[in-house]
């Protein structure tokens, strides 16, 4: 699972031209699964994402995580995080799983992260959407969760 995580001071999602996933303050999640992904991912990815110090304290050091901070995720599904560009000029999403199994694993990363505590917004599997987002420092952080 490659997750790029971006501090946000506002974001939004619209679908068919109706916002349906707004945060304020907060951060947003480009969430990409592959083939190899279980539970363990969604479990360890929500952990990481939960308690992660990339906010700041009142002395400008990044030390709150976003529960301290009082932020809310807004999670958008984002299958091209595993575009091969080895090859040609076309690239190739082979690396992307399927989804009947992605969109259940993205699914569980939004409940276990609501079950950390967390506000969630999302978008919506599959669909075209446009993404609206303030990047905050910016501050953008690729977390893989083959990388434990």
């Amino acid at each position: 699972m490659k997750i790029v995580i971006q501090r946000s001071k506002a974001a939004s999602v619209t679908v068919d031209k109706a916002v349906i996933g707004e945060i304020e303050k907060g951060l947003v999640l480009l969430v990409g699964i592959t083939h190899e992904d279980t539970a363990e991912d969604v479990a360890y990815a929500a952990r990481k994402i939960a308690a992660m110090r990339i906010f700041e304290d009142a002395e400008g050091k990044m030390n709150e995580d976003i529960r301290t901070y009082g932020g809310a995720i807004l999670s958008i599904s984002q299958f091209t995080l595993y575009a091969s560009t080895k090859k040609g000029n076309r690239p190739s999403f082979t690396g992307a799983a399927r989804p009947e199994l992605a969109e259940p694993l993205w699914q569980a990363l939004n409940d276990a992260l609501r079950a950390e505590g967390l506000t969630v917004e999302t978008g919506s599997f599959g669909a075209m959407m446009d993404v609206k987002l303030i990047n905050d420092g910016p501050v953008t952080i690729i977390l893989d969760t083959k990388d434990k």
